[in-house]
């Protein structure tokens, strides 16, 4: 997998290049303010971008901006953000494309490897990577959209794991139901949000998408 890293603060930045390496990623260009992003997301095109929100050189949302501008060029070019603050206005702009590949995580949320390389590979494969503080966070505001009303509250449930990227037989194992139960639940979930299986969308990310994006 060919990764971006976009952080100004280097210790940070070595310390993902290393840690991208161990589990044989390659990192094929690295930013460290929101110009460089910007023209490493559309040159480099990797196959995801990890990056910070606050950058130079005005340390405010550079980072966040310039992964939206990219994507505006670059329709469902993946991208993470991580970041230790919750930008709602443009959060929500980075989820309106209808595309997934897109993940928020707040560093401290970050507990191993693992956790944040497996994070990285659903977004790089087009799915979402979301942390509960910053689906906290964008649920706060903004009106609902009036089809998640049809959902039952486990159905509610349900969605908001699968929209921290966890898969069924994880979020069974989080509600203490079986495989086939949540397989259950997120059947009628499309059907209540009228997203048909037509083989050419992702259904699970469409989901996760109008969960979020309520404004």
């Amino acid at each position: 997998m060919r990764v971006l890293v976009a952080e100004d603060l280097y210790l940070l930045r070595d310390g993902m290049i290393r840690l991208l390496a161990a589990y044989g990623h390659e990192v094929v260009a690295t930013a460290a303010t929101g110009p460089e992003t910007l023209d490493a997301m559309l040159t480099r095109r990797p196959d995801v971008s990890i990056v910070d929100v606050r950058m130079p050189p005005t340390q405010s949302d550079e980072g966040l901006r310039a992964a939206l501008a990219a994507r505006r060029e670059v329709p469902g070019l993946p991208v993470l953000i991580l970041s230790q603050h919750v930008e709602q206005l443009y959060a929500r702009e980075l989820l309106a494309g209808g595309t997934g590949g897109v993940g928020y995580l707040l560093k401290e949320s970050v507990f191993d490897g693992d956790q944040f390389v497996d994070a990285l590979e659903r977004v790089a494969a087009g799915g979402t990577a979301m942390d509960p503080a910053v689906i906290a966070a964008l649920l706060s505001t903004g009106p609902a959209d009036r089809r998640l009303d049809q959902l039952t509250e486990r159905e509610h449930a349900v969605l908001g794991l699968m929209a921290e990227g966890l898969s069924n037989q994880a979020i069974g194992r989080r509600l203490f139901l079986s495989e086939s139960a949540i397989g259950k639940y997120t059947t009628s979930m499309f059907d209540k949000l009228g997203l048909t299986d037509d083989g050419n969308n992702n259904r699970r990310v469409l989901a996760v998408l109008t969960y979020l994006n309520r404004t």
